[in-house]
């Protein structure tokens, strides 16, 4: 038995990753996938790189699966600095290593066993199976708005902040559509919540993990 755990929408908030982190069980052949956007608007975001690095250095990135956010592409792309704020700055004086490993994040992952799909904003679901080609780089990050409804593969995504999602802006928590969605960005900048999600890889099912507990997840027409 093993688990695979995600989170998402970091942005620059090194004290709710930690929290997020904290909830985080690595051993045996647990994973741990980052679903994009580790930087801009929070006021940490080369420490947020560095805790990253320094876990995928650590246990591998066999364990540790850093995918690409559209707030990566824009520093790989250099169309934005790291940070935002002139009183941040990198320990070494330079952003190379940082861009560089940006450069080369993965757009996607993918758990066969368990169907599930693991992506920043989600894919072109019209492709069907054929979603792997059928996707285009921008869609992987960037796609808007959030899809909901039936595919045949399930689909584990941030990028959306969850109250936008739900339609309740006090709602900042995970997201589940009752069919093939989940999605998991908290709005760190409102809540400070950054929510972990759990995929049980014997059951398939799904669980929100907190310092209190999990708990299955549920629909959230369910729920509210």
């Amino acid at each position: 038995m093993s688990s695979i755990y995600a989170i998402s929408d970091i942005h620059g908030y090194i004290e709710s990753l930690d929290e997020a982190l904290n909830l985080v069980d690595l051993s045996g052949d647990n994973k741990l996938i980052f679903c994009g956007d580790y930087i801009h608007r929070g006021p940490d975001s080369y420490a947020v790189l560095d805790k990253i690095m320094e876990l995928e250095m650590k246990y591998g990135p066999d364990k540790i699966i850093v995918l690409a956010g559209n707030h990566e592409d824009m520093v790989a792309e250099g169309r934005y600095p790291i940070c935002y704020y002139d009183d941040e700055v990198d320990a070494d004086g330079s952003d190379d290593k940082y861009i560089l490993w940006m450069q080369n994040l993965q757009r996607y992952y993918v758990e066969e066993d368990t169907d599930t799909i693991f992506v920043h904003a989600g894919v072109d679901e019209e492709a069907g199976d054929l979603w792997e080609w059928g996707t285009d780089d921008y869609t992987f990050t960037e796609k808007y708005p959030a899809q909901t409804g039936k595919f045949y593969m399930n689909i584990v995504a941030g990028h959306i902040g969850t109250e936008e999602i739900s339609g309740d802006p006090n709602f900042h928590d995970i997201y589940y559509d009752g069919e093939s969605h989940y999605y998991i960005d908290g709005t760190v900048t409102v809540s400070g919540i950054i929510p972990v999600i759990k995929l049980d890889t014997d059951s398939r099912k799904f669980y929100r993990v907190s310092k209190n507990g999990e708990w299955l997840i549920t629909p959230f027409d369910e729920e509210f």
